[in-house]
């Protein structure tokens, strides 16, 4: 069995997305990824969000319901706002961290409630931050330990390591922080990484996620599977548990 943790969908027409490539300016839906899914053998997915949004989380949420292979829906909402009101359907919650000129965004007070509320009803928070914002990011998971959090993309390894190794391998000491070995081949060194990331989170703490379509700049979706081998865990155990997906 294989469940991809990490993919998107979006429709630049209907929406901005202010961090996108032109490369990737296009639609992709659902039709566009099913028969990737088919000819590798993926069993289902975890869609995650692109944009800071309400409404992109609804359409994610309704395209869930259209289409049985996406298993869970890892959405954003107002971490400021009234977080539990935002919650239903959700099986994760994600802020775009990395782009928060703040690289302690994550622990202002305001945010931490929010966390915490994410926490208390049960779901995961996916950590996408950059070298500068892992020490806020461990500071986050170490005050909820009871909050289950995921690092997306191995915190994106940089060509120069100022402090990158150094913080993943923190957040990787505490037990409520699983990894996603996602978005590989558009950083540094994927094949290094995921040897790396296996040191620190251990396979029964890491999942793969192809996150595509940014990953078709650089690869393709076999490749994006290949390059995580063949262990259960990683393929789709570690995804089925922190998620608490159903499949049939």
């Amino acid at each position: 069995m294989i469940v991809d943790s990490h993919q998107h969908f979006w429709d630049p027409a209907r929406a901005d997305y202010p961090w996108m490539t032109d490369e990737l300016r296009r639609r992709y839906g659902p039709e566009d990824l099913e028969p990737l899914l088919r000819e590798h053998g993926v069993t289902g997915t975890v869609v995650v969000q692109a944009r800071h949004s309400l409404d992109e989380t609804r359409e994610l949420l309704a395209i869930a319901t259209a289409n049985p292979f996406v298993l869970g829906v890892v959405g954003w909402v107002d971490l400021t706002g009234d977080v539990g009101a935002q919650l239903d359907g959700l099986a994760g919650v994600r802020h775009q961290a990395e782009d928060e000129p703040d690289p302690r965004w994550l622990l202002r007070e305001d945010v931490q409630r929010g966390i915490a509320a994410v926490g208390e009803a049960g779901l995961v928070f996916d950590l996408l931050v950059r070298e500068p914002h892992l020490p806020a990011a461990f500071e986050t998971a170490r005050r909820h330990p009871g909050t289950k959090f995921v690092l997306d993309h191995v915190g994106k390894r940089p060509r120069t390591d100022r402090g990158w190794a150094k913080g993943v391998a923190a957040l990787a000491g505490l037990p409520n922080v699983s990894c996603k070995l996602s978005g590989l081949f558009t950083g540094h060194d994927p094949a290094g990484t995921v040897e790396l990331a296996l040191d620190w989170f251990g396979a029964d703490r890491c999942m793969f996620g192809s996150d595509w379509p940014v990953s078709t700049l650089a690869a393709d979706y076999g490749e994006t599977i290949a390059i995580v081998g063949d262990d259960e865990d990683i393929l789709a155990r570690t995804a089925i548990r922190t998620y608490g997906l159903e499949v049939a």
